[in-house]
């Protein structure tokens, strides 16, 4: 059987919805700790622990059910996305832990090595030792990791600061989830299977060159709640408004045919319920581009908010790590906790 065939569905695309994590998490207090810098408060993509004026560790857990059915090419993807969240906050990885959930009545030993040993060459390339893990028989399958960074804690990179006026940059286009839902129901083409396995094992590795920039203001990366789920959580942490322009939105064409024949996942419309409140778009928008827009993104791309005297900088940034569908796709209002979308 397909590893996709085990399970209900398929990487980011297995999130809680955004409102019903809130009322899960809406009972727990954080505890007060004056050197945890980032908790889970504002919903950021790691915590962060200050050790002392020049150190912080950040600390990071992400794992999902197969989006794809090779096991090697899996283990790279969930780990790819795993690594983003520490470089989402300005930092560098410095090890990792594997977790590791198997149906080992399922599934032979070799594809579950093999699954690790697609996470490990992600690591290997970026010097980041895996080391050590835990696993458990489960009925569908599981893996991710648990990353341990550092940053300087005067240069962490938030979800929240961003300011009035700033450029929104998206990193990756949109549309891996549509792709992992044609993949399911065996309608992927191989180049389009090749774009979506070359675009969730692109590591966000410019995340952690953003440190040493003051003007850039927010980042998070673009995962199972969407662009504009995860665009919400920058407005609402910073207390402003976005405009975004659906034409300056990098996509993947062949996503776009597929929405438009209704091949989408169960979780845009559980995304678009949990947070369609704090949207407004124009007229003209149809269906099939709000589910795009709403779409889980696997390892998706970093979304910055930045000054717009550096916007060409931060783009130059992307470009030179290969990010070449990277592009500003809006800016930052006044208007509070609202996101308009205009054509």
């Amino acid at each position: 059987m397909k590893l996709t065939e085990y399970a209900h569905g398929g990487g980011c695309g297995c999130k809680i919805a955004p409102d019903l994590l809130k009322e899960i998490l809406s009972g727990l207090k954080p505890i007060a700790d004056m050197n945890l810098l980032v908790g889970f408060d504002q919903s950021d993509d790691a915590a962060v622990y200050k050790i002392n004026d020049e150190t912080a560790i950040v600390a990071t857990t992400d794992f999902f059910t197969p989006v794809v059915d090779d096991p090697f090419t899996f283990g790279r993807i969930a780990a790819t996305n795993a690594l983003s969240d520490v470089y989402a906050m300005g930092a560098t990885p410095l090890f990792a832990l594997s977790i590791v959930g198997m149906p080992i009545d399922k599934l032979s030993p070799e594809t579950i090595s093999s699954v690790l040993q697609g996470g490990r060459s992600v690591c290997e390339t970026l010097g980041v030792p895996i080391a050590g893990g835990h696993s458990i028989d489960t009925p569908e399958p599981i893996y991710g990791l648990a990353v341990i960074g550092k940053v300087n804690p005067a240069q962490v990179k938030r979800n929240t600061g961003a300011k009035v006026g700033d450029s929104i940059i998206l990193g990756k286009p949109l549309g891996v989830g549509v792709l992992s839902a044609a993949l399911k129901k065996n309608l992927l083409s191989d180049e389009a299977y090749r774009e979506m396995v070359s675009l969730t094992t692109q590591i966000n590795t410019t995340g952690a060159l953003f440190a040493d920039l003051p003007l850039v203001h927010a980042v998070t990366d673009v995962t199972g709640f969407g662009l504009l789920g995860h665009l919400k959580e920058i407005i609402v942490g910073s207390g402003v408004g976005a405009e975004i322009s659906l034409s300056s939105i990098p996509f993947l064409e062949s996503a776009r045919n597929f929405s438009r024949e209704g091949i989408i996942t169960g979780a845009s419309s559980r995304n678009w319920s949990s947070y369609g409140d704090y949207v407004n778009h124009f007229d003209g928008m149809d269906a099939s581009e709000l589910n795009l827009l709403t779409d889980p993104q696997t390892s998706g791309g970093l979304l910055v908010t930045c000054a717009a005297s550096i916007e060409d900088r931060v783009l130059k940034m992307f470009c030179k790590d290969g990010f070449s569908s990277a592009a500003r796709i809006g800016h930052i209002i006044s208007d509070p906790v609202c996101i308009e979308v205009v054509p």
